[in-house]
């Protein structure tokens, strides 16, 4: 029963509690619905507020595109403006030009007409005398210019006129014998170069026969058989020709010297050379490594050659060949018997035969 008693008075604590919220939330709708009409109010002022501005906006955004248009309209009239002014400078400097161009005429005129007529411009003419046309004044001022050309030309009167064509005819008989005598002289010269040039063309003929005979024989001794000639490349051109040298060693068909092995092309040209001495001797000849890219028999064949040709030419050969050597007549080297001390030994053969 007390506990009863005990939820009761509970219950009833909590109610009116709960009758107290209420009360106190019924005060506080009361509040919210006086604030809700007041913020009515203040936003029925402020839209009203707004479409005024907005009005405001409009009327602002059409004063100022109607100012843009005509501070545009302006713009293309100031634009106008300072062309026109550019325009009438330009008139202006040109009608300047003109009238200084027109003033310095005048003066000319002026001063031309003080100087040839004796008088001012301003009295050549009355007011009524017609003037002529311009191709009227052309062709006056044309006869004018001529008539005084003429007498410009004919200049002074010279009293030593006769003297002085004397002179110059004189100069001018001198000058044509000189001028003879040089027409005689290139004449001359042009007939000794067509005869040198002829004779020039015609012992070259024969020093280019003689030569290649001794070449193709000099060429078969070298290399034991084969041929090698000399040929012109423009035989109707001999001054400006030039020489092809073709060979053809033994089992190899012709072709250019220039495709010929190292060997070949050092006998080659020891042919060419003792065919152009044969023709032509020389007192010395010198002769480095030659053979050095030389077999025995060729270097034998060499040697017999040069043994042969000796008896006109005196040949030197530098050489480390020892077949080479064998055939030489005095031999001359340096030696180093002690280390930087070089010394020269000479040895000659042919005197050692004499005294044995």
């Amino acid at each position: 029963m007390a506990r009863l008693e005990q939820q009761f008075r509970e219950i009833t604590a909590r109610r009116n509690q709960i009758a107290q919220e209420i009360e106190r939330l019924g005060e506080q709708r009361s509040r919210l619905l006086a604030d809700n009409i007041e913020l009515d109010k203040r936003a029925a002022l402020l839209a009203e507020q707004i479409t005024g501005l907005e009005a405001r906006a409009n009327e602002m955004a059409a004063q100022d595109a109607a100012m843009r248009e005509a501070l545009h309209a302006d713009e293309e009239e100031l634009r106008t403006l300072r062309i026109a002014v550019q325009e009438s400078q330009e008139k202006r400097a040109q009608i300047e030009v003109e009238l200084v161009r027109k003033q310095a005429e005048l003066k000319y005129l002026d001063e031309t007409s003080r100087k040839e007529l004796n008088c001012p411009v301003e009295e050549l003419a009355p007011g009524d005398e017609t003037v002529p046309d311009a191709d009227a004044i052309a062709e006056a001022e044309q006869q004018s210019n001529e008539v005084r050309g003429r007498i410009e030309a004919l200049g002074a009167v010279n009293p030593a006129a006769m003297e002085e064509y004397q002179e110059a005819q004189q100069r001018q008989e001198f000058l044509s014998v000189q001028r003879q005598d040089l027409i005689d002289s290139i004449r001359d010269t042009e007939k000794a170069i067509q005869e040198i040039d002829q004779v020039s063309r015609q012992k070259f003929a024969e020093a280019f026969e003689a030569i290649n005979g001794n070449f193709r024989e000099i060429f078969q001794t070298l290399f034991g058989g084969g041929t090698g000639e000399m040929r012109l490349t423009d035989q109707e051109n001999l001054a400006e020709s030039g020489i092809d040298i073709v060979c053809s060693p033994p089992g190899k068909r012709l072709q250019n010297v220039l495709l010929l092995s190292g060997g070949e092309k050092a006998l080659a040209a020891v042919a060419l050379l003792m065919a152009i001495f044969r023709y032509q001797p020389s007192p010395f000849c010198v002769m480095d490594e030659v053979d050095a890219p030389l077999d025995e028999a060729n270097i034998g064949r060499l040697t017999r050659l040069l043994q042969e040709m000796a008896a006109q030419t005196q040949f030197i050969v530098i050489t480390h060949s020892k077949r080479t050597m064998e055939a030489a007549q005095a031999l001359y080297g340096v030696t180093m018997q002690e280390p930087g001390v070089s010394r020269l030994v000479s040895v000659r053969f042919n005197a050692a035969e004499a005294a044995a």
